[in-house]
């Protein structure tokens, strides 16, 4: 296993462990119950859109923290 392969792990665990990931995967589970059971109307649009937002909001405060991370070790 190389130092490539080591990275890219520690990268993948940042994201998987991450509580913000975590919460919107739960999100998730949470907004396809709604999408089986209750009605199909406009708030069901506005509920995957939210948590479009949501993921796309988590991803991205990963990322940042990862290349902030960056920043402080090249230094």
């Amino acid at each position: 296993m190389g130092t490539h392969d080591v990275r890219d792990g520690e990268r993948v665990r940042k994201y998987i462990l991450n509580s913000s990931i975590i919460g919107s995967v739960i999100g998730g589970f949470s907004a396809i119950q709604a999408t089986r059971k209750g009605p199909r109307d406009w708030r069901l649009i506005l509920l995957w859109v939210s948590w479009a937002i949501t993921v796309a909001l988590a991803v991205g405060s990963v990322m940042q923290d990862d290349q902030d991370a960056r920043a402080l070790g090249d230094s």
